[in-house]
């Protein structure tokens, strides 16, 4: 049996990060909203018979051994106890250490697509709890539906968003999410809000104060890119976005960007694009 497909992994963004209070077992209480990006990275998955678990091509600062994609590939085999293989291929494009969720989305498209490859018939809430292991920002990946977020970001609302263009800078820099989630400086004390209170304008990213102060380089893309709109940073950051009405509009807002940022334009999606794949099949 084999099979050579290209599958999406699309960029997140969080529209807004509160940290509530921090658990007994050290993972934070959380409030946020994802939304999805028409850009992302994509992996290949050349299926195999003798169950041998591989990822030939992709970043070369991963070890394949520690790469979320390996390691979703086995907790899947594990799980349904399938005797199938499989090669990953991974063209990365989403900047690591961004906040904009590329390992995480990468392991979310390795346990649908497999689910779907190897025909283990998982539905998606299974698939989303055993995403959970790997890290908190797989089932929302999984599920591919915008969502207000609870929990440690497991706890998922799905929401209707406008779906603006997004102008997108990421420094050059790889920001730890443990680092600043452990950071002693870090305010977790941030009172819960409501849906109707961040449609009224409300929600800031708590993380926001922590990385700009030890990134200097975020805290200037930040301000590069409020020239051109009200600029927010995503997750833990590095990267930093701004919403506008139009495509044209985000690509003139980065322009002439310093050489060392990444920068791109995405349409904002409230239906990832892997969620399409699979509404299609």
């Amino acid at each position: 049996m084999s099979a050579l497909t290209l599958w999406p992994a699309p960029a997140k963004l969080n529209l807004f990060l509160h940290v509530l209070g921090r658990r007994e077992d050290g993972y934070h209480r959380l409030q946020t909203v994802f939304q999805f990006l028409d850009y992302g990275d994509e992996l290949t998955f050349d299926v195999r018979r003798d169950g041998v678990i591989t990822r030939p091509e992709g970043s070369a600062d991963v070890p394949a051994e520690q790469d979320l994609v390996v390691r979703a590939a086995r907790a899947l085999q594990a799980a349904t106890g399938t005797t199938i293989g499989v090669d990953i291929r991974v063209l990365k494009r989403t900047p690591m250490g961004a906040g904009l969720g590329g390992g995480s989305s990468d392991a979310a498209t390795t346990l649908v697509a497999l689910n779907q490859l190897w025909r283990t018939g998982l539905d998606a809430q299974a698939l989303a709890e055993m995403g959970l292991k790997l890290g908190a920002d797989v089932p929302v990946f999984v599920h591919g539906m915008a969502s207000w977020a609870e929990g440690v970001g497991e706890l998922l609302v799905p929401v209707t968003l406008p779906e603006p263009w997004y102008a997108v800078l990421a420094p050059d820099v790889f920001v730890s999410t443990a680092a600043i989630f452990s950071a002693a400086e870090l305010k977790r004390d941030h009172a819960p809000i409501t849906l109707e209170d961040y449609e009224r304008g409300e929600g800031v990213n708590d993380c926001a104060p922590v990385t700009c102060a030890r990134y200097p380089e975020v805290a200037t893309a930040m301000g590069w890119l409020s020239r051109a709109a009200p600029a927010r940073m995503s997750g833990t950051g590095s990267a930093v976005f701004a919403a506008f009405a139009d495509e044209r509009a985000a690509r003139a807002a980065i322009e002439g960007i310093p050489k060392n940022w990444r920068g791109f334009v995405a349409r904002g999606l409230n239906l990832s694009p892997l969620a399409s794949i699979i509404r299609a099949l």
